[in-house]
């Protein structure tokens, strides 16, 4: 691409990202610190990627999700996954009127623009299977219907760490749905001060200013289709991918404690959600440090280690540690 080209896009990158500085603002009244968090639900907006958050309750999880639908003129729905959930309470069901002798059809709350699937690992897997067809084809099939859902359409689901006693682990399938999944960690000293003067009261609520629409959303998802990524950086990616599967062909000695690798699904996520990240840097081009800063949360659900793996205590994100710290950049 030529250099005018590549100006050109900077330039409609940064008018069409006008909105996300008023977003953050409105999150941030509310959200104190997790810029990481913030910024990773932002580039899930962008790239049309579901985002998984798992850490330990009270990090403010439940509230950054509930505080970015409101800053969206969007439809919003929680669903509280519990034991005793059924896949008809997320996605409907047909009721029967012995009036009329006919089936209707009475929609979950999965008909919604943005919805928050809170502690998704508390409900068996075949409530969290009945969100797979809704976040892979943007629809849901209830009895012989199928119906398409609102657009925008983004699960961002919470859950606790797998160790917590009453979780579910999440299918292979289901996981590899999500576009991110982010690590939650602890506010720092400051950060906690901060979120004690403004939250330890007993009327805490604050106002959030709807800032964004849905075709801003969909507009700016367009810019971001646009993003230039070299053809070098195109073979980055698929480097990184194709070392999880193959780490002897890229000198990794890791094989052992990889069951299984990323899926293409890692690639294009990985592609797409870089874009999405230059977008928000205001850039109309790819950097490597694009694809660094957003490759550990594409992949860290990905790879799939070995019992091997557990036993020496090495995690999927050593791995793909190695894996950055081993493919080339171009």
């Amino acid at each position: 691409m030529r250099h005018e080209d590549i100006q050109v896009l900077n330039e409609k990158v940064k008018a069409e990202s006008g909105f996300i500085a008023k977003l953050r603002e409105e999150i941030h009244r509310v959200i104190i610190g997790q810029e990481y968090l913030v910024e990773r639900l932002l580039v899930g907006l962008l790239a049309d990627g579901h985002v998984l958050l798992e850490g330990v309750p009270g990090l403010a999880k439940t509230l950054s999700v509930s505080t970015l639908s409101q800053g969206i003129q969007a439809s919003f729905q929680r669903i509280q996954f519990t034991p005793d959930l059924l896949p008809a309470d997320v996605i409907g069901t047909q009721i029967y009127n012995p009036k009329d002798s006919v089936f209707s059809v009475k929609k979950g709350p999965i008909f919604a623009n943005i919805i928050l699937a809170d502690e998704i690992n508390r409900a068996p897997a075949k409530v969290q299977s009945a969100l797979l067809e809704a976040m892979q084809e943007r629809q849901v099939t209830i009895g012989n219907e199928t119906f398409k859902l609102p657009q925008p359409f983004l699960v961002l689901a919470t859950q606790n760490p797998i160790e917590q006693e009453g979780t579910y682990p999440l299918p292979e399938a289901q996981i590899d749905r999500f576009m991110l999944k982010l690590n939650i960690t602890y506010p720092n000293k400051k950060e906690e001060q901060e979120i004690l003067r403004r939250m330890a009261r007993v009327n805490k609520e604050v106002k959030i200013n709807s800032v964004v629409t849905p075709e801003q959303i969909l507009k700016a998802r367009e810019i971001v289709d646009q993003i230039y990524l070299d053809e070098k950086l195109e073979g980055y990616i698929v480097d990184l991918v194709m070392a999880t599967r193959e780490p002897d062909a890229y000198k990794l000695d890791t094989k052992q404690y990889i069951d299984y690798g990323a899926s293409p699904r890692a690639t294009i996520n990985l592609t797409l959600a870089a874009k999405a990240h230059a977008f928000l840097q205001g850039r109309g081009y790819v950097t490597p440090q694009d694809i660094k800063s957003i490759g550990m949360d594409v992949l860290r659900h990905r790879v799939i280690v070995t019992y091997e793996a557990e036993a020496d205590d090495v995690t999927s994100e050593d791995i793909i540690n190695k894996v950055f710290d081993t493919v080339v950049v171009p």
